[in-house]
């Protein structure tokens, strides 16, 4: 299916770029911007911002829209990631950054002690940087999303990705009322926190599932959506039922915004997770909590 004209994106800047890509291979990092194979990594490297990936590469579920490699073997974990993370955060001068990981369903907590050393040991160097934190289920484990909220991020982001009718084909491993849970959760347990939740369209929803997905997550308290066109990363993966339009996009947008009452949802065909996450800044001076 070709692309159509307003999913072309500007060259990226390679200086910037280079540099960026130096610094992470130095310090041994990953971002999803590279393992995902995100169409704005041009854009968010040339301003200087990314969204790091932590316990990874490879992940324990083998979602078949993602481009994230799978692995399903026991991997411990890199007692050093924090502080390299830490220091990549100061290095690069961030004011919001995003921490987001694979899943790893092999750990008995998913993960959540290393989201909290890496919160801890970027705080240690950055105070006045904003946290995001971008984490998969926990496989529901209830206690796990206690232990990780001890951190006290910002804004915690979970994305409940597509329909509940899409999650058997999409995220066969994922459960649409367990992602709901969650949101509602951090939102019941920690009323300071931003919460945020995002989601593809062009996987074979209808206008109408979208709208269902929005007063779903309304419901549950989030107040942050992102919406993104899907993107195949390749052949072995989904692939793409329907380009959405700018107008499409305009609509959700405005339905989430005036109709339903999201603080903010950001929706656009290139639109990402951590797409212009910097933006919760001036959220959070608008809406202070």
């Amino acid at each position: 299916m070709l692309k159509p004209t307003w999913l072309r994106v500007k060259a990226p800047q390679k200086e910037r770029i280079g540099q960026l890509s130096d610094l992470l291979v130095n310090l041994q990092l990953n971002t999803v911007c590279q393992e995902a194979s995100c169409p704005n990594i041009g854009e968010c490297f040339a301003s200087g911002t990314a969204t790091f990936l932590i316990m990874g590469p490879g992940c324990t579920r083998a979602c078949p829209y993602c481009d994230i490699d799978f692995d399903k073997s026991v991997r411990p974990l890199d007692p050093t990631e924090p502080e390299r993370l830490g220091e990549a955060v100061a290095q690069m001068g961030l004011s919001h950054v995003v921490i987001t990981s694979v899943n790893r369903d092999d750990l008995l907590d998913g993960g959540a002690s290393q989201f909290v050393a890496c919160v801890e040991a970027i705080r240690q160097r950055s105070l006045t940087t904003t946290i995001e934190l971008l984490i998969p289920d926990l496989c529901g484990n209830w206690e796990a999303l206690k232990n990780l909220m001890k951190a006290n991020p910002d804004v915690l982001n979970h994305n409940i990705e597509t329909v509940p009718r899409l999650y058997q084909r999409a995220r066969p491993q994922g459960n649409y009322l367990r992602s709901l849970e969650l949101l509602n959760r951090v939102r019941e347990g920690w009323p300071k926190v931003y919460t945020k939740s995002g989601l593809m369209v062009g996987l074979g929803e209808t206008d109408k599932e979208v709208l269902e997905v929005l007063l779903d997550l309304r419901n549950h308290q989030v107040d942050i959506v992102t919406i993104g066109q899907y993107l195949s990363p390749g052949p072995k993966h989904l692939q793409v039922d329907r380009f959405v339009t700018p107008e499409k996009f305009n609509f959700f947008r405005e339905e989430g915004e005036d109709r339903l009452g999201f603080l903010q949802v950001v929706s656009s065909p290139l639109t990402r997770s951590s797409y212009h996450a910097s933006e919760v800044r001036r959220l959070m001076n608008e809406y202070p909590r």
